[in-house]
């Protein structure tokens, strides 16, 4: 887990996501033929097939978590910010903040808002808004002025923890899906398909990144990686979980972005049972994954998500058990092995 927890604390908002970039670089390198980069920040990396007229497989993990901008600086240096990405504001309060300064350098600050014993009755019925935070520094107004500009980028700062028999970080989404591309394409071993895949940036503010790889690599298929939600929790009622924790890979069926091709769940299905594979199915109501910006980006093509299964989304806390995620890992190995053989045809 030392390459996921790598992962995890590495800091990529939408947009910035050089951190990120160069772990994949560095771990995916000796495994490819090459790497090519691309003006949003893609980085593509190509394992040519071995097969006579090799199909093309697309595989996209997205590198960017949700995140913020700076977007004022007061006469007192608190930063106020804007969102890249969804949060859910409630989750927000009193946590620590990374910002990456004007020369790159990461500055820890924490996430702040107005005293609950000086708020009015009406103040404390509400639910915070994104406008009422403002992140401080604990430096002078000059100080934060000389680092730091609109437009800086700032990311949840949370270390990766064994949680009983799970893991916990900020941004298993969806570093998980990095990881899982890096361990998947080095357990594949040598392919009849050619294989590329892509390290996508931007997915969180509408999938930019898959799309636009998408137009450049026309790929004959294209699987994505990401979480899903695992809403197995007190709160929830069974009918509303979408996935269990430590139930297995989620093959999506779909989501509100894509629908997955049939073939490619079937081919899915019939591997994880072949190979001994725990595995569940999804149907996600609402959210989607780079297998959209696949679907849409040049020619149509086929695409599927692999999903492994997360509580407590699109928070400093998200939680994964490294079982599923060793049967997504193990596969998409699989895909990669036989996707040459799989009928796409309507």
């Amino acid at each position: 887990m030392e390459l996921l927890k790598e992962l995890c604390e590495a800091y990529g908002a939408p947009g910035f996501e050089d951190r990120i970039r160069e772990i994949y670089r560095r771990e995916m390198g000796p495994l490819v033929d090459r790497i090519e980069s691309d003006g949003i920040g893609n980085l593509i990396a190509i394992k040519e097939g071995k097969g006579d007229n090799p199909r093309k497989i697309m595989l996209a993990g997205h590198m960017d978590e949700i995140g913020f901008v700076v977007s004022h600086i007061d006469k007192n240096g608190f930063l106020r910010v804007s969102p890249l990405g969804g949060f859910d504001p409630k989750t927000l309060i009193a946590k620590r903040v990374c910002v990456i300064s004007n020369d790159g350098s990461e500055m820890i600050g924490v996430l702040g808002t107005k005293p609950i014993h000086i708020m009015t009755p009406e103040e404390r019925k509400k639910l915070p808004e994104i406008k009422d935070l403002f992140v401080d520094l604990g430096l002078p107004a000059e100080e934060v002025k000389s680092k730091i500009d609109i437009g800086c980028p700032v990311t949840l700062s949370q270390d990766f923890i064994e949680l009983g028999n799970l893991y916990s970080a900020k941004s298993m989404d969806n570093r998980v899906s990095i990881y899982t591309l890096i361990e998947a394409v080095r357990r594949a071993g040598e392919t009849d398909a050619t294989i590329v895949a892509v390290a996508t940036a931007q997915e969180e503010i509408g999938v930019r990144g898959a799309l636009t790889a998408a137009h450049k690599i026309a790929p004959d298929l294209g699987i994505a990686v990401d979480v899903t939600l695992a809403c197995d929790v007190p709160s929830a009622k069974a009918e509303e979980y979408i996935t269990e924790i430590g139930k297995g890979v989620a093959i999506k069926v779909l989501d509100s972005a894509s629908i997955s091709s049939p073939q490619l769940v079937a081919h899915a299905k019939k591997l994880a049972k072949e190979r001994e594979i725990p595995y569940q199915l999804e149907i996600l109501p609402r959210g989607g994954t780079d297998a959209a910006g696949i679907q849409r980006g040049g020619d149509a093509v086929a695409a599927l998500t692999l999903s492994v299964p997360t509580r407590y989304v699109h928070s400093v806390v998200e939680t994964i058990d490294a079982r599923d995620l060793e049967g997504c890992v193990n596969l998409l190995a699989a895909f990669l092995q036989t996707a040459h053989e799989v009928d796409l045809s309507y």
